[in-house]
């Protein structure tokens, strides 16, 4: 016997599904496409914010570029002044903080290239296997001379040069190394005199993908705590795993305006504002750490089943706060207060947590609050220890051996702070 089926498209069989039945399909592909939006909103928006902050060292790569062209060939008479303007764009590109060693580096590459390459061209001859015999020489001796990374390149770069163009060009010695010192200075004078970058713009831009992922992640555990949500927690804390990039870029931004600061004149009165920067980028490498451990405990803590108190997802999301006050108050060379306030009463809600009884991996999120909230003090710009003594004394000194409040000393009161929302 046949069977009779239902040949009507599956749109047209969904209508005759019921009240209170799912359409399953649509609800996945809805949640597919609104994922596919959000990655693509937030892929342009790092792929723009890339473009601001490397905006600055494009145009100072341009002009000293353009210099040093000028420079090789209209008062140094070089007919062809290809490798000054490529040593100044190396000395800016590629060494941010450390221009002025990358101009030695580069000098000094040169100078090894040159010998090496036309010390075996006088033995060897130029040819393809000459060629392979100087670079693989240039690069060995480099290395056992101890250079650097931009040593080794500039010196087999050269003695590529030497090789494959001494036949054709006589007398490349000595312009390659009057363009590697005019290419390497004009970047140096660009950099100081003639187009200083704002070294604290250049530090909050490079600032705000690491302290926005911090913040963004600690948001995402607090409600992950709220409603259970282990698959919530675990992305978070794979996502703030990957902060490898963010905060190299922070760094190295710091070093930059360290650099910036030192050569540029009209940036000398800058240090005072760069020296709360440069200071805070340990603890808030720290905070990212500690709170990496925060978020994996509460993964287990989820899993686990264990208690999870009302005041411990409101602590968490204080931290969330306080690090994007401390990210805005930095940005507008305020002194960091409302971020300071924050961390304490995030330390203030995790004592309330941990009064009302945690279990072990609870114990360790309230502790990593107090920790991280420690961090984003020091960031702040408050000594370590004052830190700590402020942290002690908003947790309410709640902890005890055998758990429960102190008996004999009341809880101060929790620091205000406005709410969050």
């Amino acid at each position: 016997m046949t069977i009779a089926r239902d040949r009507r498209p599956s749109f047209l069989r969904r209508t005759r599904l019921r009240e209170g039945l799912v359409d399953v399909d649509s609800a996945r592909i809805a949640e597919a496409m609104d994922e596919l939006r959000h990655r693509g909103r937030a892929t342009w928006h790092d792929r723009w914010h890339r473009v601001r902050t490397a905006s600055g060292l494009a145009v100072q790569a341009g002009l000293a570029a353009a210099l040093a062209y000028l420079v090789s060939h209209r008062l140094l008479g070089n007919p062809q002044p290809v490798f000054a303007p490529i040593s100044a764009v190396g000395t800016l590109a590629a060494s941010v903080g450390q221009r002025f060693r990358r101009t030695v580096e580069l000098i000094v590459g040169v100078a090894i290239g040159v010998l090496i390459g036309d010390g075996l061209i006088l033995g060897l001859g130029t040819g393809a296997w000459q060629l392979g015999v100087v670079v693989t020489a240039a690069i060995l001796l480099s290395i056992f001379a101890g250079a650097s990374v931009a040593v080794v390149i500039q010196a087999a770069a050269t003695a590529v040069l030497i090789v494959t163009l001494s036949p054709s060009t006589k007398n490349l010695e000595i312009p390659r190394f009057i363009d590697a010192a005019v290419g390497g200075s004009i970047a140096l004078l660009v950099t100081a005199i003639l187009l200083p970058l704002n070294p604290l713009r250049v530090i909050n831009r490079a600032a705000r993908p690491a302290l926005e992922l911090l913040a963004g992640q600690l948001d995402i555990c607090a409600e992950a705590l709220r409603t259970r949500d282990r698959e919530a927690a675990q992305r978070a804390l794979h996502r703030l795993r990957e902060n490898k990039e963010e905060l190299a870029e922070f760094s190295e931004a710091i070093e930059g305006a360290k650099e910036t600061i030192t050569i540029s004149p009209a940036r000398w009165h800058r240090r005072n504002e760069l020296t709360h920067y440069a200071e805070a980028a340990d603890p808030i490498d720290r905070a990212m750490r500690n709170s990496g451990t925060l978020i994996r405990r509460s993964v287990t803590l989820i899993e686990d089943e264990e208690p999870v108190p009302e005041p411990m997802p409101a602590a968490v999301a204080h931290l969330a706060e306080s690090v994007r006050l401390l990210r805005h108050e930095f940005a507008v060379g305020e002194e960091p207060q409302q971020a300071r306030e924050r961390s304490l009463r995030a330390v203030s809600e995790a004592g309330r947590a941990y009064a009302e009884g945690v279990g072990f991996s609870g114990s360790v999120v309230i502790a990593q609050v107090r920790t991280t909230a420690s961090d984003l003090m020091v960031a702040s710009g408050i000594e370590q220890e004052e830190a700590n003594r402020l942290v002690r004394q908003a947790f309410g000194e709640r902890e005890q051996r055998g758990g429960g409040r102190t008996e004999q000393t009341p809880a101060p009161r929790p620091p205000t702070a406005p709410p969050v929302g």
